[in-house]
C-alpha cells in the first residue's frame, strides 16, 4: 500500500498490520525485513505499539495486544445493529447449517463484521475485516445494490472489479444488471465468483440510521451443498433479516 501519511506513522501502521496478518508470533528482524526499514527503526515503532497495547512481545515475537479487541469492540457499537447480531448469525448457523455473516457499508468501505467461522478456519474464503471483492461476493453485492449512483461508482472506480475466477463480473454494465436483478428478487447470490468452490447468498437489511451506512446478513457454503437445497437456505435468510427488522 503507498505511504499515504508520515513515513513514521506508515511504518507504524504497517508493522501493526504485519502483525495482524502473521500466522503466529513474529520476530522484529522479520517486521524489518517486511516494511523495509531498519532493525532499529522496527524496535523504535514497535516500542510504542507495545506500550499502548496494540502489540505484545513474547518469547517467540511479537503478537496482537489487548488493544486490538477494544477497538473491534467500539467498531461493533458505532455500527447499529451490530450488538445484536452474535445470537442472531449463531441461529442462521444452526438453521442453515452453513456459516453465517453480518457485513457492512460505511464510509466507502466494506467490512465483514463478524461470522460464525471459526478463526482457525483458514479455508473459509469471508473472514472478518476490510472486503476487496463486493463486485464478486453475494454480500458484496446486496450491499452495492442498496447504494445511489454516484456512491457505486465511487466505489467501483477506488476497488475495481478484479476477476478472481471464470465466473467473476468484471464489467461495469454486467454488474449493473446483476445489481438491478438483486434488486427486484431482494437477495443476492455468489456462485464461485469469490471462490470457485462456494456460493453465497445474502440480503440487505433495513437502513438503521442516516449515516449513509447499509448492512447485510449472508451465509456461505461449498456450491453442491448448495443445490441441494437452495430454496430452504433462502427462507431461513429471509427469516433472519425479518427478524432483524
Amino acid at each position: 500500500m503507498p505511504h499515504t501519511g508520515p513515513q513514521s506513522v506508515d511504518r507504524a501502521l504497517e508493522i501493526l498490520d504485519a502483525v495482524a496478518d502473521a500466522p503466529g508470533p513474529v520476530s522484529a528482524k522479520a517486521l524489518a525485513r517486511r516494511v523495509g526499514c531498519s532493525l532499529s527503526t522496527a524496535y523504535h515503532l514497535l516500542a510504542p505499539l507495545a506500550a499502548r497495547g496494540y502489540v505484545v512481545r513474547t518469547a517467540r515475537g511479537y503478537v496482537p495486544g489487548p488493544r486490538v479487541p477494544l477497538l473491534h469492540r467500539s467498531f461493533l457499537r458505532h455500527l447499529e445493529p451490530a450488538p445484536r447480531m452474535t445470537d442472531l448469525l449463531a441461529r442462521l448457523r444452526r438453521t442453515t447449517g452453513a456459516e453465517a455473516y453480518y457485513t457492512a457499508y460505511r464510509g466507502g468501505l466494506i467490512t465483514v463484521v463478524d461470522t460464525t467461522a471459526p478463526v482457525t478456519d483458514t479455508a473459509n474464503p469471508f473472514a472478518p475485516g476490510r472486503e476487496t471483492r463486493a463486485h464478486a461476493t453475494a454480500h458484496g453485492k446486496a450491499l452495492l445494490a442498496e447504494l445511489p449512483g454516484p456512491a457505486l461508482r465511487r466505489y467501483l472506480t477506488e476497488h475495481g472489479m478484479a476477476r478472481l475466477t471464470a465466473a467473476t463480473i468484471t464489467s461495469a454494465d454486467g454488474l449493473e444488471r446483476e445489481l438491478s436483478r438483486v434488486r427486484g428478487q431482494g437477495f443476492a447470490v455468489s456462485v464461485g465468483e469469490a471462490d470457485p468452490s462456494y456460493t453465497c447468498l445474502a440480503v440487505a437489511l433495513p437502513r438503521a440510521g442516516d449515516d449513509g451506512a447499509v448492512h447485510a446478513l449472508s451465509v456461505s457454503l461449498p456450491t453442491e451443498e448448495f443445490r441441494r437445497r437452495p430454496e430452504g437456505i433462502r427462507a431461513a435468510l429471509a427469516d433472519a433479516a425479518a427478524a432483524v427488522s
